[in-house]
């Protein structure tokens, strides 16, 4: 199956020119865009958004989703001065083009869940009336970190979809065959990033995220690439023993990464 690819291309650079250069090199159409110049998404103003939309229409790339940080914050933080952010949120979606926006369900909130769905319904609120999709991502330490409070929240609040990410379900402890089970209707689209028992990241398929089998029953049109792989600059100068102890997946420098990211996805689908 053709899938169109996403990427944050924050990860290959902070500049979005040169996030655009790795998008093409890459063959990636899609941006889920989440640091801009060295700014994340959510703070930057509609006149800045305005100018990356200009420059990606021009190279012919387009945002699929909005990367935000809305409800990575504590569960008994301020939340109405960052409902205010989501709702800028929401403009900056509207100028962009995106039509979906990645969320989190609030940390420090295990047991809580009248706390979490009462600020996830005031996201919902907010975003009425707009064409815009709401999706929760499964994300350590969180209320929904693991598939089956992920599964809570997905029946309470059939506004909001599920972006399925097999790392972050690795690093907090949950199999990911059986959250796939329990999550599947939900899933707008996919993280790709994978992950060791040990929590460290790897690319796509060398890891105990179960790639393969996630790729062949997932159904959807667009798949996320999210390296978080390591980047040590100095590997290039180190002898051959000593870049087996800095490990296996180690790059020397952020668009090295990005790359062996991506070529990892792609040998997984052909």
């Amino acid at each position: 199956m053709g899938y169109r690819l996403a990427a944050f291309a924050d990860e290959a650079s902070s500049d979005i020119d040169q996030q655009i250069r790795a998008m093409k090199e890459n063959g990636i159409e899609l941006l889920e865009i989440r640091g801009v110049d060295g700014c994340n998404i959510a703070d930057i103003p509609v006149s800045k958004a305005k100018e990356v939309r200009a420059k990606l229409d021009d190279a012919g790339l387009g945002v699929w989703s909005l990367g935000s940080p809305f409800g990575k914050i504590g569960i008994n933080d301020d939340f109405e001065k960052h409902l205010d952010s989501f709702k800028h949120g929401l403009e900056l979606c509207e100028v962009l083009g995106a039509k979906h926006i990645r969320l989190f369900s609030f940390y420090g909130a295990e047991g809580r869940f009248d706390a979490v769905a009462k600020r996830l319904e005031k996201f919902v609120n907010a975003a009425d009336g707009t064409d815009i999709i709401l999706c929760h991502e499964n994300e350590k330490g969180i209320y929904g970190d693991i598939a089956s409070r992920c599964l809570e929240i997905q029946e309470n609040f059939p506004e909001i979809r599920a972006v399925f990410d097999p790392a972050n379900f690795v690093q907090s402890g949950q199999d990911t065959k059986e959250a796939w089970e329990l999550l599947s209707p939900y899933v707008e689209y996919m993280h790709i990033k994978d992950a060791l028992p040990d929590g460290s990241v790897v690319p796509a398929g060398k890891g105990a995220g179960n790639l393969p089998f996630l790729l062949s029953n997932y159904k959807g049109e667009v798949l996320t690439i999210e390296p978080h792989l390591t980047v040590f600059k100095g590997l290039s100068k180190l002898e051959a023993a000593q870049k087996s102890k800095v490990g296996q997946y180690s790059y020397p420098d952020s668009f090295s990464a990005f790359k062996a990211a991506t070529d990892a996805l792609k040998e997984l689908i052909g």
